[in-house]
């Protein structure tokens, strides 16, 4: 493997990207242009009033493709396709390394300017940890679906401004590479709509509201047991892909029902994933790292003291703030191993943030990287989620394997990017949905503790649900 990617047809990017300003674009007009191309990639933040929901970026035409699943790679670049085996995020690390601390990102700029962004699917956790096959089970979805992008348009939300990063040899080539995406992203492909589906799409579960019960009673015994303190149970909704179906048309209707500050869509070819993430996995810029684990939730309503009931009520909620904190210790564990040692710091605990449909705790971890370390050495602590697994984390992904009975796919895993200058952001895909060609999913969950009613934490599942349900 490492002879390969020695020998590989690639240069070293220069120390900074080349950087073009270009005016009157709107990203998503742009994404729309290239939506159809397998690999591209809209990383959005939609939410305008949330203040983490800054950055708009679009990417297409990467150069080189890392795709794996169950231990198979497959690498595409300069018309060669190889497959190999062993670790895919060694092999991200691999083609990465050359470039992180040797490129410099060009300041008060948006912080992403080119590198490696997409998908690490939940099932990429078999590659960290031994965790068993799950029975008369199977997802299409890779465990990890990466390209190498050498050239992004950014869209800042607060200043209005876009800039194209490409990354060249030298001016003459930047321009001619930049000439070509500007052409793809620019031409006109009209204004679309999105038309509620006629009849309705008729969504099912793998779980009735009784056996979702049974379900969380059975991780209550579980906890009573000293199995776990906590584990993360799903339920997942299916309904046939109707005919003509444009995921892209609804994902647009979908975010302005349903901003997201983490929101995204990628197209894999035969699979696209589009997501309304509140939540934020892992961001690394200069060395610093932040996570920001929500778990506690309530619905929104159109009353005002309904709304603000709603609000208190999870203020109040001992056993919201102790499945948070849970989450909290647990990211400190998992951050301790790859950072400075005692500069962990949570800097927020349990505060309430109010999205479009519901009502959220979230909690907010700073820490300093280790010197050597590197966005792979993050993932691999910290992946997947602490607040969509459990704690302990192995024994409850083990707990999650038996009951849901599921591979996850793209469900809990997440999508961002990693800069060529080491910079890295991710969500936690939740409020996500996967379209095969056949097949709709959507899967929605909570954390289960001790104190979990079950007929409360089912219907939590369809609060979290309800949204996405409704935009068809």
């Amino acid at each position: 493997m490492i002879a390969f990617f020695t020998q590989a047809k690639t240069e070293k990017p220069p120390m900074s990207p080349f950087v073009y300003e270009i005016t009157d674009i709107d990203p998503i007009e742009a994404f729309l242009a290239v939506k159809h191309l397998p690999y591209s990639l809209l990383l959005d933040s939609a939410d305008l009033k949330h203040p983490n929901s800054r950055y708009t970026y679009v990417m297409c035409m990467p150069v080189e493709t890392i795709e794996a699943k169950n231990g198979t790679i497959t690498v595409t670049n300069w018309d060669q396709r190889l497959t190999l085996q062993g670790d895919p995020l060694d092999l991200l690390g691999e083609r990465l390394s050359s470039w992180i601390n040797e490129t410099k990102s060009l300041k008060n700029l948006p912080p992403f300017q080119g590198g490696a962004a997409g998908l690490f699917s939940y099932d990429l956790c078999r590659s960290i940890e031994e965790l068993p096959e799950i029975e008369n089970a199977e997802t299409i979805v890779p465990d990890l679906a990466i390209g190498i992008y050498d050239q992004v348009l950014a869209y800042d939300n607060l200043t209005k401004r876009s800039h194209i990063f490409t990354h060249a040899r030298n001016e003459e080539e930047a321009t001619g590479k930049r000439d070509h995406f500007i052409k793809l992203i620019t031409k006109k492909i009209g204004d679309p709509t999105y038309e509620p589906q006629d009849p309705p799409l008729n969504w099912s579960s793998n779980f009735d509201e009784e056996s979702y019960c049974q379900a969380v009673q059975k991780i209550i015994d579980y906890i009573y047991a000293g199995d776990v303190f906590q584990a993360n149970l799903s339920q997942c909704f299916t309904t046939p892909r109707p005919k003509d179906f444009d995921p892209f048309i609804h994902y647009r209707h979908m975010r302005k029902v349903n901003p997201a500050p983490f929101a995204c869509y990628m197209n894999l070819g035969d699979i696209k994933i589009s997501s309304a993430s509140p939540e934020r996995f892992i961001t690394i810029k200069d060395d610093v790292i932040e996570t920001r684990p929500i778990k506690g939730t309530r619905p929104r309503s159109e009353n005002i003291i309904e709304d603000r009931a709603y609000k208190n009520e999870l203020l109040e909620s001992e056993k919201d703030r102790a499945e948070n904190t849970m989450i909290v210790d647990l990211l400190r564990n998992d951050l301790s191993k790859i950072c400075v040692p005692d500069s962990v710091e949570v800097t927020d605990l349990c505060a309430l943030e109010s999205f479009t449909n519901v009502h959220h705790l979230v909690s907010t971890l700073h820490a300093k990287l280790e010197k050597n370390n590197t966005p792979i050495d993050v993932l691999r602590a910290c992946f997947p989620g602490g607040s969509i697994t459990g704690a302990p984390k192995i024994r409850a992904m083990e707990i999650i394997n038996e009951i849901e009975g599921l591979y996850r796919g793209a469900y809990c895993g997440c999508i961002g990017y990693i800069g060529f200058d080491g910079t890295m952001d991710t969500n936690i895909l939740i409020r996500t949905l996967t379209y095969d060609e056949d097949t709709i999913t959507l899967q929605a969950g909570g954390g289960i503790v001790v104190e979990s009613d079950p007929q409360k934490e089912y219907q939590e599942t369809l609060d979290k649900a309800s949204a996405i349900l409704h935009s068809f």
